[in-house]
């Protein structure tokens, strides 16, 4: 192969770090929004301009050839510094940020999400938002994927040595069932005669939920399996059967919630924790001050409001005050003795 030093591309390392890390040309295209003829051009220039073979292309899944393995190790260390170099310079150039690119989890899509970008358009005004709303594992791979700066995600376990982590709030997983359809007293057993409406398997939440029933032997008669929480407090609220989610997810469907009650989750109890992570070194102290923004938001609008009417909650539903924290593995965790820190 001829060589031809000094070309190499940041967009061909980032073309071939997606290909190497999805193990496919055409998944890297996804990711990357561009076509996979663009991606085999670009593994082909980047090939050529190195000397050397990247990649098994021929092979179904793609992988690595020794050569590769070896670049891949400098690849995301190249793509890290640019991103830096790129903060770096804004800052300068301008004295503030100029670009943000935020992913948040869905459930704040009510109250917080609006309230923060209006406190940030303020705050920053020569600054650029592109917001993402979605599922925790969809906004983290995003973010592995360099598509977003600063995610708010629920703790899946993912964190590496090049994040810096937040934590912002713990919440329990409970029960929601049509208001004064169940006993606290009697709650498995009338649980047991309502069908489960389950939280989609497809999200880690809904694989949390399911594994943590089936480790202490709970079944419960199940028809539907729905990935939205309009949709599946809609049904609760009808009548149509019962839930489990956390107070945010309740929280999330105003509309339903004078026909829907929460109460604490039968047998061990769990919880989770929305954690706010980016990139180490690259934003200064704003995702520090980011995550001082949300932790007071969510006392105002989901901690207190929601405490005030389950009371029950107790310290189960907080905000987290520690400056940062390095994600559990596993992402939720459960308690004999409850949902406390």
């Amino acid at each position: 192969m001829g060589q031809r030093q000094g070309r190499i591309t940041l967009w061909g390392v980032e073309v071939f770090v997606a290909t190497a890390e999805e193990a496919s040309i055409t998944a890297a295209a996804r990711r990357l929004s561009t076509s996979a003829a663009t991606i085999s051009q670009q593994l082909t220039n980047l090939e050529r301009d190195i000397g050397a073979t990247l990649l098994n292309r021929s092979e179904r899944p793609v992988t690595l050839t020794p050569a590769g393995e070896t670049f891949l190790r400098r690849a995301n260390a190249i793509l890290n510094e640019a991103e830096q170099a790129r903060a770096e310079l804004a800052l300068a150039g301008t004295g503030a940020l100029t670009r943000l690119r935020l992913g948040m989890i869905e459930d704040f899509d009510a109250d917080v999400t609006p309230r923060l970008l209006s406190e940030m358009a303020g705050a920053l005004e020569p600054c650029q938002f592109l917001l993402e709303t979605g599922a925790s594992h969809r906004l983290f791979d995003q973010f592995e994927a360099r598509a977003l700066d600063v995610v708010v995600t629920s703790d899946m376990g993912l964190g590496a040595a090049g994040h810096e982590v937040h934590p912002l709030l713990e919440e329990p997983f409970v029960v929601a069932a049509p208001r004064g359809a169940v006993a606290p007293d009697r709650l498995l057993e009338q649980l047991a005669a309502l069908p489960h409406i389950q939280y989609t398997t497809r999200h880690h939440m809904g694989r949390t939920i399911t594994t943590h029933l089936a480790r202490q032997n709970l079944t419960f008669p199940q028809r539907f399996e729905l990935d939205s929480y309009h949709a599946i407090l809609a049904m609760v609220a009808a009548g149509a059967g019962w839930t489990i989610l956390t107070p945010l997810g309740w929280q999330h469907a105003h509309r339903f919630r004078e026909h829907v009650e929460i109460l604490p989750l039968p047998g061990r109890a769990l919880s989770r924790t929305i954690l706010l992570t980016a990139r180490r070194g690259i934003f200064g102290d704003m995702p520090a001050d980011l995550a001082a923004r949300l932790r007071r938001l969510i006392e105002a609008l989901v901690v207190a409001p929601v405490t005030a009417e389950a009371g029950w909650l107790g310290e189960r539903l907080q905000v987290l005050r520690q400056t940062e924290k390095t994600p559990r593995a596993g992402g939720a965790r459960g308690s004999e003795e409850g949902v406390g820190r």
